[in-house]
């Protein structure tokens, strides 16, 4: 009986961290800003934690049954806990963290009661000395456990609501469990049977049910038909349609829409591309869609282009799907494209090749992992990989919305002794958005342009070249690792515009 208990202490702890773990990432693809999501999540439970283990001093009977009732009611709480922070979010945008921060609140409290009580009930069968050691032991291994699982296996292959209904689950089980140990012992065995029962069929057929709710939830959150929904270890993908405007959203940021994706495009790759002599070899950091990888297609002259993208899912998806393949009319199956899956820091720190032209297209600084793609270190690198008379064009979110977010990438970047030109163009779908270009040399526009584009041209260039008042230079701080200043000012500027 009591190394059954001390193996119901490892699935307890691991349901524990469980719930954690869920309600930190699920807070931060909703909400952004990692670090604060994690670190104010982590601190708000671990205080809970501390109320219940207090608490737990004022059960004095049936130490067995409340045990089995407070594995049951953390079931209930922290299984469904991210369906129904999900459904609020998609619906009630607005009480969000108010129920976010009293389920961490609640699981936290009844998770702080599981530990005494069951140290209680085992103090009969063990002196404190082993008592305390083996419950500690099996407590931490399952925290291990769990912590190496959920980014690994959980997260990636169940999402997020199937994880936190499967640990609901496995505290219904211990209780469960619990309850045919103790069966000799417990008063109200009936009632208590029956609760298991209820809770066990609750969460069972929510379990079953998420995906369902997944959908509806998504269905209400985007206004267009989902027509493609993926959970990767990265990041989540979802597709909309309507009519024959096909959007993409990675953790429910709008990435491009068809419809006029090819100004964002043309406007990233031609006005730099335009300007090298003689390109050969081209690097693409991020842009996984090969959208931009179509645009650089359209010079023959160049002979290899290498494309990085962090999620093998990604461009998996574009290889792989017929619409898809249509709109970056199939540059990821080109024989002069070669696809690396890995972080484009630490790649870029190991390669030892030189590039010709460079495209930065990664997603905007919403938190600090991609805050570091932003930081004077990564553009140290960058630096490094550039020919002498070569050109890199950063992705550098709106100058009009986010306007110290786009002249603090143009402030790193001259930090470390590129030469800069900012400029800017209307992307419908975003509004005006930003790009820098980077070089050793002075920049000069190209006097012309392919026939084969439909949106950039040499006309165009005094309007791509010149800002107005409201976007005008700002003085910023450089983008550093140690204080990812940009993350800060993106989710100041952003968080005041309309969604």
């Amino acid at each position: 009986m009591s190394i059954a208990l001390l193996f119901s202490v490892f699935v307890v702890a691991s349901c524990g961290l469980a719930y954690e773990l869920v309600a930190g990432a699920l807070s931060s693809y909703l909400l952004g800003d990692s670090v604060t999501q994690f670190s104010t999540i982590i601190g708000t439970y671990l205080f809970a934690m501390g109320i219940g283990s207090y608490l737990s001093r004022f059960i004095v009977k049936g130490l067995v049954a409340r045990f089995i009732q407070v594995e049951l009611l953390v079931g209930l709480a922290g299984g469904f806990s991210a369906a129904l922070l999900f459904v609020i979010f998609a619906w009630v945008a607005g009480p969000f963290k108010l129920v976010l921060y009293g389920l961490v609140l609640l699981t936290g409290i009844l998770v702080g009661l599981e530990i005494p009580l069951v140290m209680r009930i085992l103090k009969q069968h063990y002196g404190l000395k082993d008592l305390v050691s083996q419950v500690l032991t099996f407590d931490y291994l399952g925290a291990l456990a769990v912590s190496l699982a959920f980014p690994l296996l959980l997260a990636p292959h169940l999402g997020l609501i199937r994880t936190s209904l499967l640990f609901g689950l496995m505290n219904a089980l211990v209780a469960a469990w619990a309850l045919w140990l103790f069966r000799t012992q417990l008063a109200g065995l009936k009632a208590l049977s029956v609760q298991c029962f209820l809770v066990s069929a609750l969460l069972l057929g929510g379990l079953l049910g998420a995906d369902r709710l997944t959908s509806l939830a998504e269905e209400n959150l985007y206004a267009d038909e989902i027509i493609y929904t993926e959970t990767t270890p990265y990041q989540r993908i979802v597709m909309t349609r309507w009519k024959d405007d096909i959007r993409l959203f990675l953790n429910g940021n709008l990435q491009f829409s068809s419809r006029d994706e090819y100004r964002y495009h043309e406007a990233l790759v031609h006005p730099a591309l335009q300007a090298v002599r003689h390109p050969r070899r081209v690097l693409v950091l991020g842009g996984g869609d090969g959208l931009a990888v179509r645009e650089i297609l359209k010079y023959p002259g160049v002979e290899r282009i290498t494309l990085v993208d962090l999620d093998p899912n990604m461009t998996a998806l574009f290889k792989r799907l017929p619409m898809l393949r249509a709109l970056n009319q199939d540059a990821l199956h080109s024989p002069k494209v070669s696809i690396v899956n890995d972080d484009a820091f630490q790649w870029l720190d190991r390669s030892h090749d030189f590039y010709d032209f460079i495209v930065v297209d990664f997603p905007d600084p919403t938190n600090y992992m991609l805050g570091k793609l932003y930081t004077n270190t990564f553009y140290r690198l960058l630096e490094k990989h550039l020919s002498q008379h070569g050109l890199a064009v950063i992705q550098a979110t709106s100058p009009l919305y986010a306007r110290k977010s786009y002249w603090c990438i143009d402030q790193t970047l001259r930090s470390v002794g590129l030469k800069t030109a900012p400029y800017h163009a209307l992307v419908p779908s975003f509004g005006e958005w930003g790009y820098i270009i980077a070089s050793h040399q002075p920049y000069t526009p190209p006097e012309r342009y392919g026939a084969s584009l439909r949106f950039v041209s040499a006309g165009l260039n005094p309007v791509l070249f010149q800002f107005p008042l409201d976007m005008a230079p700002v003085e910023t701080e450089i983008n550093r690792l140690n204080n990812q200043a940009l993350v800060h000012y993106y989710e100041s500027e952003w968080k005041h515009q309309a969604p």
